[in-house]
């Protein structure tokens, strides 16, 4: 059963292949694809996982291009764009422990490090200025899911 996916959801996982992607050679470790589904979608089996990420990675190499990283994305993806909504909604409270609608660029930093330890600070200040363009210091949900979708 292979979900199709619009062009909005591609643009947003190739948004986060690139985030991983830090030495730019277009390919991913396995272990960052579940990383990415894992702030990406609410919950699957960690051995299907398993399987197709074995079964996209033939040549052994532990890593996937992107064709590869969207066909395993799309298996997990929830065709319902309120579901990915939901689910970057809890990523966001995540960090927005006060619930203020907003977080501070620095935990939006601490993001990006996390999700890619090859950032370099000017990378990261320059993905942080890119989002945070009202210069307030402070990502809101919008912002946020710009970021993350490109909408």
């Amino acid at each position: 059963m292979t979900t199709q996916i619009d062009d909005e959801q591609i643009a947003m996982l190739r948004r986060a292949f690139s985030m991983f992607d830090s030495s730019k050679q277009g390919r991913i470790e396995k272990e960052k694809v579940r990383t990415i589904l894992n702030t990406m979608v609410h919950s699957y089996d960690d051995r299907e996982l398993d399987q197709i990420l074995d079964s996209e990675d033939a040549d052994g190499s532990g890593k996937l291009n992107f064709d590869s990283f969207v066909r395993v994305a799309t298996h997990f993806l929830d065709e319902d764009d309120e579901a990915l909504q939901k689910e970057l909604k809890e990523a966001f409270r995540l960090y927005d422990k006060e619930g203020n609608g907003y977080i501070p660029t620095s935990s939006l930093r601490e993001i990006l490090a996390a999700l890619d330890d090859q950032l370099t600070p000017d990378q990261l200040n320059e993905m942080i200025a890119e989002i945070d363009t009202d210069d307030s210091g402070t990502v809101d949900f919008d912002e946020f899911m710009e970021m993350m979708t490109g909408d």
